[in-house]
C-alpha cells in the first residue's frame, strides 16, 4: 500500500507540467527590450503550427515597443493571400514581467525564455491545438542577421526546459522565405 501511494504522488509530481520561466527573466525590464529584432531561428511543438507560408504562428518578429502602460506592441510580418504584410498585436503584461497575454487567433500567453537585451531574445507563445496537449511556438531573435552559434545552443538549451517536446525548424526563417515588407 505503501508503494502505492508513494508511486501515485510521484506520479502526480511528475505529471504537473507548468512553464518554468528561468530566474534571469522574472525581472525583465520591456524598456531595454525596445527596438528592431530579427527571427533567426522558429521551434514548434507541431510542425502543422509552421509548415505552410500561411500557418497559425509563422511569424516575424519586427521591432518590440513598450507602451506607457507596461505592455509590449509586437510588430510583425506574416503572409496573408500570397502577400507579406505588416500587423501589431499587443501583449498585456501580467504580473509576471516576463508573461504576457495576446489576443491572437485566440486568447494565449507570450512569454520570454530569456534576454540579454542586446544581442538575443528567446520567446514562446502557446498554439492554437486542439487536443488536450497544448502546443507551442517559440523563436530566438537577435539584433542583427548574424546566427550566433553560441547563442543557438543557449536557445536549445532553453527549449529543453519546456514541459512540451519543441523542435527547431531548420531554415525556415532564413533566406527567400523570411518575410520582408
Amino acid at each position: 500500500m505503501k508503494c502505492l501511494l508513494l508511486a501515485l504522488g510521484l506520479a502526480l509530481v511528475c505529471g504537473i507540467q507548468a512553464i518554468v520561466v528561468p530566474q534571469t527573466t522574472r525581472a525583465l525590464d520591456i524598456r531595454k527590450v525596445a527596438g528592431t529584432w530579427h527571427s533567426l531561428a522558429i521551434a514548434a511543438s507541431d510542425i502543422s503550427l509552421l509548415d505552410a507560408e500561411t500557418a497559425p504562428l509563422r511569424v516575424y518578429v519586427q521591432e518590440l515597443r513598450p507602451t506607457p502602460e507596461g505592455n509590449l506592441e509586437i510588430v510583425l510580418r506574416k503572409w496573408e493571400n500570397s502577400a507579406c504584410v505588416e500587423g501589431n498585436i499587443v501583449a498585456q503584461k501580467t504580473e509576471d514581467p516576463a508573461v504576457f497575454t495576446v489576443d491572437y487567433q485566440g486568447q494565449r500567453k507570450i512569454f520570454v525564455l530569456d534576454t540579454d537585451y542586446t544581442h538575443y531574445l528567446f520567446f514562446c507563445m502557446e498554439a492554437p491545438v486542439p487536443t488536450a496537449e497544448s502546443g507551442m511556438m517559440c523563436q530566438y531573435l537577435a539584433r542583427t542577421l548574424k546566427v550566433d552559434n553560441e547563442v543557438m545552443g543557449k536557445f536549445n538549451r532553453a527549449l529543453e526546459t519546456l514541459p512540451v517536446h519543441v523542435q527547431i525548424i531548420p531554415d525556415l526563417t532564413q533566406g527567400k522565405e523570411q518575410c520582408h515588407v
